[in-house]
């Protein structure tokens, strides 16, 4: 894989270069907007693999950013907000957001949050198959029949976890764990915002799924007979 690119959003240029001191001790390679219009310039120019994008920025805010992105790029984003609001957090996540880290918080955490995804993006694996949905851990993709599925990074590795697993009931915390990775208290939302949106990319009827299905008061079951 190439060498992993980060682009930091964000109008503070103390917070910035915090940040960016890091994540380049971790060798990858950082890229820096103060500004909306900077950021989708050099998501166009660099191709970033990932983004951790303030909430707050001058002119266009980080949603409006967020929503561009999410209209040519599955970059993964992490949402950066100095607001701890769980509506704040949830918006964010619907736009498109696959992550997010409220301030103050550490570097470390920062930097562990992107490790453990780099992790993810070099794992690699056979084919999936579940009647029609066919999922492709070395390309990364998803298909149900023969349309392609636009997922995000975080949505397949969302799916990705939970087709690995076929028929084990997975709690929250266990998804949390297996997909972002990170040692965290759990976050109901988190994780059923994201398997709302999911579902809606690979289900016929979201509302009834076929393959993700919940379990009350315990988490979540992914079904399908394996091809």
């Amino acid at each position: 894989m190439d060498r992993i690119r980060v682009l930091l959003v964000d109008d503070e240029d103390n917070i910035r270069e915090l940040m960016k001191a890091y994540i380049l001790r971790e060798g990858y390679l950082v890229y820096e907007a103060r500004d909306g219009e900077e950021a989708i310039k050099l998501q166009h120019q660099v191709k970033p693999h990932i983004v951790v994008l303030d909430l707050m920025l001058p002119g266009m805010d980080g949603l409006e950013v967020c929503r561009l992105l999410r209209e040519t790029s599955d970059v993964y984003i992490i949402m950066v907000t100095a607001r701890g609001e769980e509506g704040d957090r949830i918006l964010g996540l619907n736009e498109g957001a696959d992550d997010y880290l409220t301030k103050p918080f550490s570097p470390r955490e920062l930097v562990a949050r992107i490790n453990a995804l780099v992790r993810r993006l070099t794992n690699e694996d056979e084919t999936l198959r579940f009647g029609e949905l066919e999922i492709n851990p070395l390309a990364r993709s998803a298909f149900k029949g023969r349309e392609n599925i636009e997922l995000s990074s975080l949505q397949f590795n969302l799916l990705l976890v939970l087709a690995s697993h076929k028929g084990i009931v997975l709690s929250r915390q266990q998804i949390i764990d297996k997909v972002w990775g990170y040692d965290w208290s759990p976050d109901d939302r988190l994780v059923d915002v994201h398997i709302g949106n999911l579902r809606k990319k690979i289900e016929d009827d979201p509302g009834n799924p076929q393959y993700i299905k919940t379990v009350r008061g315990v988490g979540y079951l992914f079904w399908g007979e394996l091809k």
